[in-house]
């Protein structure tokens, strides 16, 4: 663990899409409203405090995180390209019905990137008066400012920072509609806990890009992926018809256990015809915590050699953001189905064991984070 420094010269930017955490009682009618984050320093007079320049942008109208699609995800990233010079961290303030899948999606668009983008939102609004915004806010803030001992901005990668931890954006799932521990990342070690100090975890932050690399965005997504989740019953009619879903080019099968499916002879034949046909399909569990390995199983083995994608520990929100990122790139079904077995943002794991038996070799073969413009 390592603790950083909040320089006073520094500058943050905070992005309001909308979600709760923007919502503040009218006096009069008593109803929630989104304040104006240009008086953010009048409804949050705390921040004062902080003594460095924090800006604001607010998108108009506020946006309902269920109604969220790829066009925000792409006006976020623009956004931070255009002011990625001015500001030494960013903030976004967001939703969190689908906070998990914009951070999975931020993390591959933004390449290169070192310095440090902050999701964050609330449970309650901020207008409420056991509201858990205003530290959530606050406490992300501080975090998006930090400095290490050499002076490179602390958190180089995407996160989300919910109820006093901070966590690797493309990790996380929402685990509560009504709690305020709403976010957990159940196979990659918090990034940072936010207690009378905040203590970082060195070990499991991202590394800087390698020299020279610049920051870019690539903002290209391929919507024509879906989900397919198992259970018991699951009809020969269903599994068609999502297999036959015009110019469908990626499925994330939602498997048992560490990769399990049935062994019927109509599932396995419609495996084949869609992988035959063109289809990437990536195998994730439905369980929140383990990864899947096809190997372990006489029926993971046989999706295996099928064809289908180990997608190891991807929560499904980054797997299924993974694939709309990669076919919006203009890869070919075979390299997008060589990436999804390969961490280019520390999405997923590399177990040396696990390594060999999937990709062949061993966990120093396959890098945390690819940054070669992927």
């Amino acid at each position: 663990m390592q603790d950083s420094n909040t320089a006073p010269e520094a500058s943050i930017l905070l992005i309001y899409t909308g979600g709760t955490i923007g919502m503040i009682e009218n006096p009069d009618t008593g109803a929630l409203e989104a304040f104006d984050f240009a008086y953010l320093s009048e409804n949050l007079p705390e921040l004062k405090r902080f003594g460095f320049k924090i800006d604001s942008i607010q998108f108009d109208p506020p946006v309902d995180s269920a109604t969220i699609d790829i066009s925000l995800w792409s006006r976020l990233a623009e956004t931070i390209a255009q002011r990625y010079e001015e500001y030494d961290g960013f903030v976004i303030l967001h939703g969190t019905d689908t906070m998990a899948y914009t951070a999975s999606a931020l993390s591959f668009m933004l390449d290169g990137l070192c310095k440090p983008v902050v999701l964050t939102g609330s449970q309650l609004p901020i207008g409420k008066l056991r509201t858990d915004g205003k530290e959530n806010l606050i406490t992300a803030i501080e975090i998006a400012a930090a400095r290490n001992s050499c002076g490179s901005m602390r958190i180089p990668e995407v996160c989300i920072f919910f109820e006093n931890y901070l966590m690797r954006g493309n990790r996380c799932a929402k685990i509560s509609a009504d709690q305020f521990n709403a976010f957990d990342t159940f196979n990659y070690p918090r990034l940072a806990f936010a207690g009378i100090d905040i203590r970082y975890e060195s070990t499991y932050i991202a590394p800087l890009p390698k020299p020279g690399k610049k920051f870019e965005i690539h903002t290209g997504m391929n919507t024509h992926v879906t989900f397919l989740k198992l259970f018991p019953g699951i009809s020969p009619d269903v599994v068609r018809a999502t297999f036959d879903i015009p110019g469908l080019k990626g499925v994330v099968l939602e498997t048992y256990g560490s990769g399990n499916a049935p062994m019927e002879p109509w599932f396995l034949d419609l495996i084949r015809l869609a992988i035959s046909r063109g289809i990437v399909i990536v195998n994730v569990t439905q369980c929140v915590m383990g990864y899947v390995d096809m190997v372990k199983y006489k029926t993971g083995l046989y999706l295996k050699q099928m064809g289908v994608v180990s997608g190891y520990d991807l929560t499904s929100e980054c797997a299924i953001v993974k694939l709309m990122y990669l076919f919006g790139q203009g890869y070919e079904r075979d390299e997008v189905a060589r990436l999804m077995e390969v961490p280019l943002r520390g999405e997923l794991s590399c177990d040396p064991i696990i390594a060999q038996r999937h990709f062949g070799h061993c966990e120093q073969s396959v890098p945390s984070f690819e940054t070669n413009g992927i």
